[in-house]
């Protein structure tokens, strides 16, 4: 990634946080969530985060976009249950950065340490995009919430401390509030839901919850603006995790190009071969660039980054994509198996054209921000 880190975009110290993350995630021998256990997988995952200190620039304050860029990028290249452990790691702290109290914030050099799993449970089965659809219903009796419904697609079920949950409190619109959920609460169950990419993940069943107030994060309806905060801060960075699955698909597809031998020459010396390549390149720097573009606009001091962090997540999943797509062609039938990196790389990137933000969703939001110009 020596290329493009050298731009001024960075610091110095953000540059060498890039190198030693990459040296250390070189040497790590990563869990393999296809072997069996993708529930220990994460944790593993998750120590192993915690032991080279990356958790405390996604977990604490000042909250610096261009290194969260930068790990992400370089996790994702080397293994995507690493990338996942931080993302959810982020995902779970970031809203109690944003509107914690001092007590709920206690959690957090555990978080940061990689001994609790923290997680973040919005989706439900009728609300994805639209938040104004959320259910789950947590009403206040007294001194304290009780929570009635279910959340699904949840990252982390089974093996989270914490969730932070977003559930209705009025029936206004905007009437959802955020909460800090110990798992271990009476009247809460978890079943798994198997994604295409294993990790845990599944649904949470409220039945009659008992929630002291205390948990609230923040305020009564403060819920959806925590929301949109914590994914405005994480949409840049899952184009980045989506560029290093894309910088990873194309350096193990020039390796393969150079001695795979087809009718007297390698496949790198083919014409035809060497266009794709080319593609490739230029997709995956264009989606850098931007994706460090709305890193560096947001560490400027523009908190709120829609258009930019936009465009960095449509273009550089979508452009993922298709890198990894032609990259598992070019290694024809051999990319296709199981446990190719080709074939991990192509179930591991698909979802991440989803979360945060569908691709589409990215275009209503480029282009609404355009109008306001």
């Amino acid at each position: 990634m020596e290329d493009l880190l050298t731009l001024p975009f960075f610091t110095d110290a953000q540059r060498s946080f890039a190198r030693e993350l990459d040296v250390n995630a070189r040497q790590h021998d990563w869990p393999d969530p296809d072997a069996g256990d993708d529930a220990q997988a994460l944790l593993d995952a998750l120590k192993a985060l915690g032991k080279v200190g990356v958790l405390k620039h996604a977990a604490s304050e000042p909250w610096s976009m261009r290194t969260n860029v930068l790990a992400r990028e370089v996790l994702a290249y080397h293994a995507g249950i690493a990338d996942l452990a931080w993302a959810m790691q982020a995902l779970g702290a970031v809203p109690l950065l944003i509107a914690g109290d001092d007590e709920q914030k206690r959690i957090l050099p555990d978080a940061i340490a990689g001994k609790l799993c923290l997680g973040f449970a919005i989706t439900e089965p009728d609300a994805g995009s639209d938040l104004s659809k959320l259910n789950l219903r947590a009403e206040r009796v007294g001194d304290d919430y009780i929570l009635r419904g279910e959340k699904h697609l949840v990252s982390n079920v089974g093996v989270a401390d914490y969730f932070v949950l977003f559930a209705r409190t009025s029936d206004e619109r905007r009437g959802v509030s955020a909460f800090l959920l110990d798992t271990t609460l009476p009247g809460l169950s978890f079943e798994q839901q198997r994604p295409i990419s294993p990790h845990p993940l599944g649904r949470i069943v409220c039945d009659n919850v008992k929630l002291p107030a205390s948990a609230l994060i923040g305020n009564e309806g403060d819920g959806m603006g925590i929301a949109l905060g914590t994914l405005g801060r994480m949409r840049t960075t899952v184009a980045a995790a989506a560029n290093g699955f894309a910088r990873r698909a194309l350096d193990e597809c020039l390796k393969h190009a150079k001695r795979r031998q087809m009718f007297g020459k390698t496949l790198a010396e083919m014409p035809i071969a060497q266009g794709i390549l080319a593609e490739m390149r230029a997709r995956l720097d264009a989606s850098r660039l931007l994706t460090y573009r709305a890193a560096y606009e947001f560490d400027g001091g523009k908190q709120r980054i829609p258009l930019q962090a936009g465009v960095a997540k449509w273009q550089s999943t979508e452009n993922a994509q298709w890198i990894i797509d032609k990259a598992l062609q070019l290694a024809g039938g051999v990319g296709a198996l199981h446990g190719s990196i080709f074939e991990r790389l192509y179930r591991e990137i698909r979802p991440l054209r989803i979360y945060e933000g569908a691709s589409e969703v990215q275009q209503l939001v480029i282009a609404s921000e355009m109008l306001k110009e």
